[in-house]
């Protein structure tokens, strides 16, 4: 993996997927299928709305966002036998409202925006394999943390990164409501399962646009 400097996050053209398993790769996003992701995203919102979490909306993530993050080659899909079945966002980019916070780990953070899977495909450990992914990248681009926010009426969210050993750092307030934000140092672990991190990876033969 070429080594990603600033903010955004760009690895090169044609950069490896990553297969948590033979049925399961993580790509990188690419233009053409913006419709597809957007759909994606909207099915998410639905299904939150039904359980009672008014985490997004038509507002955010707007298509025009998630545009910029494939645009800007930070989207990577997840897909499950060759169809999309979540995302996530991986860049330098903290929202100003981090400021506040009294975080425990300082250095170089990798942050994680929009963890989004189908409604059909949870269940399946999908999130947990994009997390993966996202602590490998950081452990491999010597990040120093990682930075995230969950909606504090997304119980399910918040447990998954708990269960990560995730430190609920404090409380941000966005347009939606209250955040916790969470953190997680960078270090052996995710680095002994970076240097694995080959042996699970093919050529990605659609990498370009």
């Amino acid at each position: 993996m070429d080594r990603f400097t600033g903010s955004p996050v760009r690895p090169a053209p044609g950069a490896p997927a990553f297969k948590p398993n033979e049925m399961t790769t993580i790509r990188l996003a690419r233009i053409e299928e913006l419709e597809t992701i957007y759909i994606l995203v909207q099915e998410a919102i639905r299904h939150m709305d039904e359980q009672g979490i008014p985490q997004w909306d038509d507002i955010y993530p707007s298509k025009a966002i998630l545009n910029a993050d494939i645009e800007n080659r930070q989207m990577y899909l997840i897909e499950v036998e060759g169809r999309v079945a979540g995302l996530i966002v991986i860049n330098e980019d903290q929202s100003p409202e981090y400021a506040s916070v009294a975080w425990k780990h300082t250095g170089r953070a990798l942050v994680v925006h929009r963890l989004t899977i189908h409604p059909d495909s949870q269940r399946h450990k999908l999130a947990s394999y994009l997390m993966d992914f996202a602590e490998e990248m950081a452990a491999a681009e010597n990040y120093d943390c990682i930075r995230l926010d969950a909606f504090i009426h997304n119980p399910a969210a918040f447990a998954m990164y708990e269960n990560r050993g995730y430190r609920r750092a404090g409380i941000v307030r966005f347009r939606k409501g209250e955040f916790f934000v969470y953190e997680k140092k960078i270090g052996a672990e995710s680095a002994i399962k970076s240097s694995n991190t080959s042996r699970r990876r093919i050529a990605d033969k659609s990498g370009s646009r």
